[in-house]
């Protein structure tokens, strides 16, 4: 992502910060001092990234605070804005305090950061909101573990304290836990607050995981796309602040909830697609075996061959869920959504276009088989009124095969066209 950086850049040294406090200059003129050492100045070791979309009665006193960390910890460091098109002075404010403002065209969360991040100049970035709901002066622990080598530093709410006010009952009792649950599950993660607005990271490892969600879930998609490629991840307590506006925070509940939920979702084919293909197949199966017998009784309650629709409909539901997890894992991975499995390679060494359509033509006939044998039962009765009960405990397995045989088939050629690439 590009994004303009015309903007006068502002390093924030020990020794600049010393001779600012000297001398009583502006930011302007710590400016004009850094960039007259620019050939000589250290690498940047920490950028300090805030995204901004009009924060104007919060963002001077966390630059502020950010600055003042830097200068009491001696850290040569930067503190950027991310401004996602603020129309409340914002820029200007973040400039006069001592920040360098990043112009970020595309609206968004996470479009905000993903060009922050890009244009950080800093080996590490710590990311915080700038609505003044976090001490931008008490980053040690989060610079302490990045300079130990972990790739991601997550600020933990629960473990630091909440204070009253600073987050609404329903995110604190059932959104952020029950969301930070599923991701636990699902990529298993030691992240005990996946939706922390304040972490720290290695710039080069984040930059290394693609990261693309523009919104809220910008959040999810670096925790789960962290655990996923096995990054060095720690956690710190940190304190959730009231935070310092007047207005309403942007952060809508169940919008934004569910775009975090959809995201863990879509990136876990296992739980959305395969386990409960499985369980419909599990079940389906037990159920069909136990109605091709015959009628069934459980406390004079009839279970026939009506029950068995819904018991193939299972199975068939099921095949196709387990299908499309198959699908959705060739294509992340082939898109670089997801890192490659070595689990899907080894598969692929055995489910070939060929045997699938081997397995499809199977399955195929079978159906085609049994469906003459109730013909020919049929014919046995001159093709004259049947029992029902009978002659569908034939009828509806031979549909299924001949149905799961062709969608078999199907796959196969497009399973095949979505390995073009992966080959």
């Amino acid at each position: 992502m590009s994004c303009g950086l015309e903007t006068t850049a502002l390093l924030v040294r020990p020794d600049n910060l010393m001779l600012a406090q000297k001398e009583k200059v502006t930011p302007a003129r710590m400016t004009a001092v850094a960039e007259t050492h620019s050939s000589t100045a250290e690498i940047v070791e920490l950028s300090i990234l805030m995204p901004c979309l009009n924060e104007a009665e919060t963002l001077e006193t966390c630059v502020r605070k950010a600055l003042t960390f830097l200068e009491q910890h001696r850290i040569n460091g930067e503190v950027v804005v991310a401004d996602n098109g603020s129309s409340d002075g914002s820029q200007e404010i973040a400039t006069q305090a001592g920040a360098r403002v990043v112009p970020v065209a595309t609206l968004g969360y996470g479009s905000a950061l993903i060009a922050g991040i890009h244009a950080a100049r800093g080996k590490y970035v710590i990311m915080g909101d700038a609505d003044d709901s976090y001490d931008f002066t008490d980053l040690s622990a989060f610079v302490e573990k990045l300079r130990q080598g972990y790739d991601l530093v997550m600020g933990n709410r629960f473990l630091g304290g909440i204070k009253p006010g600073a987050m609404p009952p329903l995110h604190r009792f059932l959104g952020n836990p029950v969301l930070t649950a599923i991701g636990r599950l699902f990529f298993h993660s030691d992240a005990g607050d996946f939706h922390s607005g304040l972490r720290g990271f290695s710039r080069e490892a984040i930059l290394g995981l693609d990261l693309r969600t523009s919104g809220m879930e910008f959040a999810s998609e670096m925790v789960v796309k962290a655990s996923l490629r096995r990054l060095t991840i720690a956690e710190v307590p940190v304190i959730l602040y009231p935070d310092g506006r007047s207005r309403p925070p942007h952060l809508r509940s169940w919008r934004d909830g569910w775009r975090h939920l959809r995201f863990l979702m879509l990136f876990s084919p296992r739980w959305l697609f395969l386990y409960p293909g499985a369980l419909l197949i599990l079940g389906g199966l037990l159920a069909t075996s136990w109605l091709l017998i015959g009628p069934q009784i459980v406390a004079k309650i009839v279970f026939d061959v009506h029950t068995l629709v819904y018991a193939t409909l299972a199975i068939s539901l099921g095949y196709q869920s387990i299908i499309f997890a198959l699908f959705t894992k060739v294509f992340a991975v082939s898109e670089n959504l997801l890192p490659p499995d070595p689990r899907l390679t080894r598969l692929f060494n055995y489910v070939t276009l060929e045997s699938g359509l081997v397995g499809g033509a199977l399955m195929i006939a079978g159906g085609v088989f049994i469906s003459l044998y109730a013909v020919v039962s049929w014919r046995a009765h001159s093709f004259g009124a049947l029992n029902p009960s009978h002659t569908l405990r034939l009828v509806i397995p031979a549909a299924l095969l001949i149905q799961l045989g062709f969608q078999t088939v199907l796959s196969s050629f497009f399973l095949s066209v979505l390995g073009l690439r992966r080959r």
